[in-house]
């Protein structure tokens, strides 16, 4: 199993080095436009190995994307990312033209490669590369959902005082501050709805600080978050990878499910060998429904401004 990521700054170093750790990878190859930037990270990747205990090799390379062939996955984290006060959207000219450039050269040596996006805004970075690539939809995955959903988790666990693992919920919807949907009527506790033991107020406030997560932090690094992005990767990395049918939220391409079409947008996602293996249709209330379409209108909004 052969990965590649674009990308050689943080959140993309960190998509390495949780994918290498995790050991499901035969080789992991880092690529970068800076000069011997990704192959500094690389070593140094690599000189955790016997510390860490993992066999995948890691190998880096300034943009030349032949090192790349025959890959399985890929992972576009390049781009610029998110200062503080900035939207994700602010970011959609620069990095529209990176993301299509990037794709294209994957797909040039790897004609099969299943596609993750990260580079923001991330939707509408994912719906470029549909329309660039023209490839089966099931091989061009946005990673956002899975992330906004692990932030979900975080907080509700923080609102419950439990451990992370105790609890399980779900992101769907745009990867923006305004456009997530936290389905706090699934939210779980081992098993038992959350609203048993919080109150809808809390619950409120769980969903609330759940959609700023990304700005928060970015407010106080200074830049965007890279280690829950690039561990969130490394797990649909893997489930593609091990075959495991995994559901994550995911930004996929829809065309009729949920009522919409033509867009790139969070849902639950089905992950396997063949990358999207099943859009799973959830029951939702009108006024969730609402959101979604909200949501959807203002990622379409995004998505007019590519041009």
């Amino acid at each position: 199993m052969k990965v590649t990521v674009v990308g050689a700054g943080a959140v993309g170093a960190s998509c390495a080095q949780y994918i290498a750790v995790k050991n499901f990878a035969s080789e992991v190859v880092i690529i970068d436009i800076k000069e011997n930037y990704a192959e500094g990270k690389a070593m140094d990747l690599m000189q955790t190995a016997s510390l860490m205990g993992f066999d995948t090799k890691i190998t880096g390379s300034t943009n030349d994307y032949s090192k790349t062939a025959n890959s399985d996955i890929a992972v576009i984290t390049s781009g610029i990312p998110r200062k503080p006060g900035m939207t994700r959207e602010e970011l959609i000219g620069i990095n529209a033209g990176i993301v299509k450039s990037v794709a294209e050269s994957l797909i040039k040596h790897s004609p099969n490669v299943i596609i993750i996006v990260v580079s923001n805004p991330m939707d509408t970075m994912a719906y470029l590369a549909h329309k660039s690539l023209g490839i089966p939809k099931n091989r061009i995955i946005g990673m956002g959902g899975a992330l906004d959903s692990a932030r979900f988790k975080y907080r509700l666990a923080e609102a419950l005082e439990c451990p992370a693992s105790d609890v399980n919920g779900m992101v769907i919807g745009g990867h923006s501050d305004t456009g997530m949907i936290p389905l706090t009527r699934f939210a779980v506790r081992n098993s038992l709805p959350v609203s048993i033991f919080l109150s809808e107020e809390r619950l409120e406030q769980v969903a609330a600080d759940t959609k700023v997560g990304g700005a928060t932090l970015t407010k106080m690094l200074g830049t965007s978050a890279w280690y829950a992005p690039g561990a969130a990767v490394s797990e649909l990395v893997k489930a593609i990878a091990l075959d495991s049918k995994k559901m994550f939220p995911c930004s996929a391409l829809l065309e009729g499910e949920y009522g919409l079409n033509d867009i790139s947008i969070g849902v639950p996602c089905i992950l396997g060998r063949n990358g999207i293996e099943k859009i799973v249709e959830l029951e939702l209330t009108d006024a969730e429904k609402a959101k979604l379409q909200e949501s959807a209108a203002a990622v379409k909004k995004t998505n007019g401004l590519l041009g």
